[in-house]
């Protein structure tokens, strides 16, 4: 099987490539450095020739939300998520051969603010109207729309489309953000974030690299798909369960307050750890798809022993 990977160069692209590599597939991947393919995710180019006879197409580009939502930021994380869905949809137009199936990023980051019920692609509610929260929240969803109406318009009669409403990948690869919160344990920082009732949805690297083949293989699914694990939880509880699959005593809380000092001195914003993220993978549940890590507590304890092996650090 061929692959042509978009905006491959984080480190969800990175293990995409080697799982798909490792399994004996070629992947080609675009990106706008040295390394694949040029493209600059925005005009048709040569780099559309790569999608002559290629069986498939992920596009993971765009520009990353870890920053200020000041006005110029919104516009280039619009812009580029907007952009690079739209010009591979007019690649795909004018290639004799197109690939059969496009896997689009999407974000689960789609879905309203909520505690009350689980997000799923039937039932959900899409946010941008929640009352009570900051403005900046609806940012998030307002972009998750624009994307998959990007996807949606694109004229591609032969290859079938899928919009993948990704929750936090969770690797032992460095730079993840899984690193991010293990470094945040492994310091006594690890634990309740406000009130720690926000709910984070999260995919084990392996159920996704799992999930993505067989949606590969179901010809029958189109749309969107969640991608994450079936039991999202508050974030009190997802910290509590990483503290004890790592063996730490204590994780300090941080209030608001202090979440919003941290985000404006490490130019970020408390949406992306405040906002609560209830996404549950109906479809694939629905369809038989089976997760080998569906809890987060066993998934925590073997991602804490993967990055203990990977780094030779003592159990």
């Amino acid at each position: 099987m061929r692959l042509l990977l978009a905006g491959g160069s984080g480190q969800i692209g990175q293990l995409l490539a080697r799982a798909f590599t490792h399994e004996g597939h070629t992947v080609v991947a675009l990106g706008r450095s040295s390394g694949g393919v040029l493209w600059d995710a925005a005009t048709l180019g040569p780099w559309c020739r790569e999608l002559e006879r290629c069986d498939v197409l992920i596009n993971l580009a765009g520009r990353s939300v870890n920053c200020r939502y000041t006005a110029h930021n919104r516009s280039e994380i619009l812009r580029s998520r907007v952009d690079s869905t739209r010009v591979l949809g007019e690649a795909i137009a004018q290639v004799a051969h197109p690939p059969r199936v496009w896997l689009q990023a999407s974000t689960a980051t789609i879905y309203a603010h909520r505690y009350d019920a689980p997000n799923d692609e039937r039932s959900g509610l899409l946010g941008g109207s929640e009352t009570g929260v900051p403005a900046s929240w609806h940012f998030g969803s307002e972009v998750g729309q624009a994307w998959e109406r990007a996807l949606d318009r694109a004229p591609t009669p032969r290859t079938r489309k899928l919009a993948l409403r990704l929750g936090m990948v969770m690797s032992p690869d460095r730079g993840g953000i899984f690193e991010v919160l293990l470094g945040l344990v492994r310091r006594g920082l690890g634990g309740r974030w406000g009130d720690g009732r926000q709910y984070l949805s999260w995919l084990h690297h392996a159920d996704l690299v799992r999930a993505l083949r067989w949606l590969i293989e179901h010809e029958e699914v189109r749309g969107a798909v969640n991608l994450s694990a079936p039991e999202p939880l508050p974030q009190a509880q997802f910290m509590r369960e990483l503290r004890l699959a790592w063996g730490a005593r204590v994780g300090l809380p941080a209030t608001k307050w202090m979440l919003e000092l941290g985000a404006l001195c490490m130019r970020t914003e408390t949406e992306l750890v405040l906002k609560s993220r209830r996404v549950v993978p109906g479809r694939l549940l629905e369809a038989g798809f089976v997760f080998e890590q569906p809890s987060w507590s066993g998934a925590a304890h073997e991602l804490c022993e993967s990055w203990r092996s990977a780094r030779g650090a003592p159990a």
